[in-house]
């Protein structure tokens, strides 16, 4: 509320409930739809902040008419979880044995494939899932129907357990994989551009410097331009400043989450 008004805005800037899709995340977002069509799995890889929870929201809110997107997150990563969140996407009885669940949901997914929708089940966070659990997961869409992408969200340590020889049989049905990459400075200051557009802020609301700063510093991860320029937007408030300067970034960076270990001095 303190940014909105302080800046003259309607809308919080940088608010992530419907984000845009940028260039190269539509691309990733389009090869994941045709791969929905034929029977699919498929990695979103990248390191943290990288937009593969972008990717995720546009998947999970994308035409509900003719697809379902259950997202698996916020849970231990066990097979047991994973199955109920699952099951209540089709609005199975949990309280079934494994088995009966295993049985009803292939079941729901021949339904959903007869009027005529695509079924995408995403795993967020899936480097943290016990191979054996993605293992079960696998052999249990092997009965599903071709309509379906069993989509993995994760960080890039997911491969190097699939490249292990014992994992082939997972690896071999990977059928598309793409690793998020950072942004370059160009790419970086578009996106902020584009968000400023978005609630009508003015470019000049930052300086040319203080833009030059938030852009080397966020090192091409959108999570951390993002944070950089909602901060400073803060201290520019506290400061009464009209314009985001140098001094409202560099405000920011000496928080010691933003310092690099040996620039922490010690206690």
């Amino acid at each position: 509320m303190t940014i909105r008004a302080h800046f003259g805005l309607e809308r919080n800037p940088f608010d992530e409930d419907h984000p845009a899709l940028l260039p190269h995340q539509k691309k990733v977002f389009d090869t994941l739809l045709v791969h929905s069509q034929q029977g699919g799995l498929c990695l979103v890889m990248g390191e943290p902040g990288t937009g593969k929870s972008v990717l995720k929201q546009a998947l999970a809110g994308h035409d509900p008419k003719r697809m379902l997107a259950p997202v698996v997150s916020r849970t231990l990563h066990t097979y047991p979880n994973t199955l109920q969140i699952l099951c209540e996407a089709f609005g199975i009885d949990v309280r079934a044995q494994i088995a009966r669940r295993e049985k009803m949901l292939i079941e729901a997914a021949w339904k959903t494939s007869r009027n005529r929708k695509m079924l995408v089940p995403i795993i967020d966070d899936a480097h943290l899932m016990d191979i054996e659990c993605l293992r079960r997961l696998r052999l249990l869409f092997e009965d599903f129907p071709k309509c379906h992408n069993l989509v993995l969200v994760a960080q890039n340590p997911l491969l190097d357990k699939l490249r292990l020889g014992v994992n082939e049989d997972i690896r071999s049905r990977v059928t598309y994989s793409v690793t998020m990459p950072r942004l370059a400075p160009e790419d970086v200051r578009a996106f902020i551009f584009a968000q400023f557009d978005r609630v009508s802020l003015a470019h000049s609301a930052f300086s040319d410097e203080a833009l030059d700063l938030v852009i080397r510093s966020s090192e091409g991860i959108l999570r951390r331009a993002r944070n950089l320029c909602v901060s400073a937007m803060y201290e520019a408030f506290h400061d009464r400043a009209n314009t985001v300067g140098l001094d409202q970034v560099n405000s920011v960076l000496m928080q010691p989450h933003w310092r690099r270990d040996n620039d922490i001095p010690a206690s």
